[in-house]
């Protein structure tokens, strides 16, 4: 690992850290063709090891030990038409568009085995011959293409299970075809119809988790060199990035070649660095979340869902124009801690909150989390307003802690009280105290936010006051991650048992109101 590696990719190698390392030389293919042979090898003879135990077979030294097969990581989807190319003498040939960048996923995996340090290997699949039968076979499937395509919909839904069951989809628009992207884009939509692929935001952490990139360098199908951030656009399942697109070529600099025609990411003195650079952040990301997608993969079971909820409390949450929804397991884990830890009538049981309905008045206290940017309308503003001054809680956090829905929350609690202002609590509000025993007065943190504020040993709670009332208490740090369970390994947050501890006596300061 080189000295000068990002805290995240501190975190990736950490969780990677059982695996055996061989080093790797980087080293790209040098066109479309596949990789070159590897040059022979000899040994010399020599006398026999010392006698084994039965019944392994003694080796002479003059016999090369061939070492395990590394895992795979990468399986290249052999999908796509068959078009028709033009060489350099003006001849005509046919080829299966998905071989355009034949040596694209070994450039990769070169680059990225040599900065961590690890043993990965791609392998080709047909998905419509043997779909894998779990993401654990495969982490990662990779797509690219240039010319316009569908899927079945027995390919839908096997990648719809993929993805949901902790799988990830890397895809690839080759020679950036505005024809591919707006294909991919429809496509990933009738998979996932409630969610939009959109643009991940600057801030995300797989544009740090290796290699920190700001502005990279590309080119567009004029020829023309610019700089900006990298633009991969993505769908979330939970807390994760599950689907990764890019609308820029990438294969062809990890493959190692360029040609005129195109939007990709190359540099104008001729180099791929930028886009390896993309490719490695990609895995290093997918591989330090690919756990957590296995195991938050299964949906809880509320099995009170369809039980009146009489007098006890349900876990309400408020739906909003953004990913209103990272942490679904959240409310499950954080009802069971407070069943075992306190004597609250709660109700294993979770509604979502249209507030531009009446629904949110049916609860003394309402719940709202996400990721990104997100706008409130004019009626659920009123609405909001309404509920807060009639004596109702808001509670909402930022999901791993991220500066987008962050800067919206804020600026939307601002369209709600103008004038009111959103305050630290003070070190003995009754929030910290409400769950009876002795008062929450230091927490801990996730590795990352540990790492990037080491001085953080007190809760960071912040609150709007409305007649004299606490209506609002937010988190600028994730509480979600820490009440379903399983951590982000990305995420500025609470550790798992903090956010519990927290989050239990803010549902008592709720019902003690």
């Amino acid at each position: 690992m080189k000295s000068g590696v990002s805290g995240p990719g501190l975190v990736t190698v950490s969780i990677l850290a059982l695996l055996v390392c061989l080093p790797a030389v980087s080293a790209l293919a040098a066109s479309c063709g596949p990789a070159p042979k590897a040059a022979p090898q000899r040994w010399t003879g020599g006398e026999s090891f010392p006698p084994l135990p039965l019944p392994a077979t003694p080796l002479r030294r003059s016999e090369k030990k061939r070492p395990p097969a590394p895992p795979p990581l990468v399986a290249k989807l052999q999908y796509g038409k068959e078009v028709e190319g033009v060489d350099e003498g003006g001849r005509k040939y046919k080829y299966l568009e998905w071989t355009n960048a034949s040596g694209d996923m070994q450039g990769l995996l070169s680059r990225f085995n040599t900065d961590l340090g690890l043993r990965y290997r791609g392998v080709e699949l047909d998905p419509l011959a043997s779909f894998p039968k779990s993401p654990k076979e495969f982490p990662i499937l990779y797509l690219t293409g240039r010319e316009p395509f569908t899927f079945s919909e027995d390919l839908r839904g096997k990648l719809r299970w993929y993805l949901q069951d902790g799988g990830t989809l890397l895809c690839n628009a080759s020679s950036g075809s505005e024809e591919y992207v707006k294909a991919f884009v429809q496509e990933i939509n009738a998979i996932f119809p409630k969610q939009k692929m959109q643009l991940l935001t600057p801030d995300h952490p797989i544009f740090s988790c290796y290699y920190k990139l700001g502005e990279v360098e590309h080119r567009d199908k004029e020829g023309k060199y610019f700089k900006q951030a990298p633009q991969l656009m993505g769908i979330n399942i939970g807390c994760r990035v599950a689907v990764i697109f890019s609308p820029y070529d990438l294969a062809c600099a990890w493959d190692g070649h360029t040609h005129p025609e195109g939007r990709r990411v190359w540099s104008e003195k001729g180099n791929a660095e930028d886009a390896l650079k993309i490719g490695v952040n990609v895995l290093t990301y997918v591989m330090a979340e690919s756990a957590l997608g296995r195991a938050l993969a299964s949906d809880k079971v509320y099995f009170e869902q369809e039980q009146p909820a009489g007098d006890s409390l349900v876990f309400a949450q408020v739906v909003h124009g953004g990913d209103w929804d990272p942490t679904p397991s959240a409310a499950m884990n954080l009802f069971k801690h407070c069943a075992e830890q306190s004597t609250m009538g709660v109700k294993f049981r979770r509604e979502a909150v249209d507030l531009s309905k009446g629904e949110a008045f049916n609860h003394p206290v309402l719940y709202m989390t996400g990721h990104d940017d997100f706008k409130l309308a004019d009626k659920e503003v009123e609405t909001l307003r309404g509920y807060l001054k009639g004596g109702g809680l808001l509670v909402a956090d930022a999901c791993c802690g991220r500066k987008l829905f962050d800067a919206a929350f804020r600026r939307e609690m601002k369209k709600v009280f103008p004038d009111a202002k959103m305050e630290e609590l003070a070190k003995d509000s009754p929030v910290y105290s409400a769950g009876g025993g002795e008062p929450i007065a230091r927490v801990t943190y996730s590795p990352m936010l540990a790492k990037n504020k080491p001085e953080l040993t007190a809760p960071c709670l912040e609150g709007i006051t409305v007649g004299g009332q606490l209506a609002v208490i937010y988190s600028k740090y994730g509480l979600g991650e820490g009440w379903q369970g399983e951590m982000c390994p990305y995420a500025l947050a609470y550790s798992s048992r903090d956010a519990l501890r927290l989050g239990m006596n803010i549902l008592v300061y709720a019902l003690a109101r």
